[in-house]
């Protein structure tokens, strides 16, 4: 039987790919034991569009190496969000690095839980689950709390606001001690 090359490079990706991801979820923040993680009620999805700073992660692989982080988001017409992520690659004036994605609201009712997706197949959960009434700064992560970031619409939050959000987040079941500033 002939398999083509085509047909084998696909076998291939497919097969790195899962090794890849396989591997990454195994140097991922410790799973906590914590009650269901809570979203915030209503979020303005017009409102929430825009530019956002990053100002504080847990550490994942597809951020490392990453300065100065940005999300901007916007409406496409068929109802998604793009999303075009930025960072500046292993120092605060390196080479520009981008990823562009595709987010869908999941949770039409309080429009605070999305799924992005980067590259097909692969879909991850994005929850906001802290969000300021004036939407300057937001908290996001998803479900096993094995990510998270605080977001600002300015390079830098205030120390008051950023250790209020820090408390709320220790007391919804994360361990600070994986947050990292993020260098803007």
């Amino acid at each position: 039987m002939k398999i083509n090359f085509k047909y084998r490079l696909l076998v291939c990706i497919t097969f790195f790919l899962t090794a890849f991801f396989l591997i990454s979820g195994c140097q991922s923040i410790p799973k906590k034991t914590s009650p269901e993680l809570q979203v915030v009620p209503h979020v303005d999805i017009d409102r929430y569009l825009g530019k956002w700073y990053e100002i504080a992660l847990y550490p994942n692989w597809f951020e490392k190496g990453c300065f100065r982080s940005t999300a901007f988001y916007e409406k496409l017409d068929n109802g998604q969000i793009k999303v075009t992520n930025r960072c500046r690659m292993y120092a605060s004036d390196g080479e520009l690095n981008e990823a562009i994605g595709k987010a869908t609201i999941v949770d039409k009712r309080t429009n605070a839980k999305l799924k992005v997706q980067f590259f097909w197949p692969f879909k991850g959960d994005y929850w906001i689950i802290d969000l300021d009434k004036n939407y300057q700064y937001a908290v996001v992560s998803e479900p096993a709390r094995q990510y998270l970031w605080i977001l600002s619409r300015s390079p830098n939050i205030d120390h008051q606001i950023l250790e209020k959000l820090k408390n709320k987040i220790r007391d919804r079941g994360f361990d600070l001690s994986y947050l990292k500033k993020t260098l803007q």
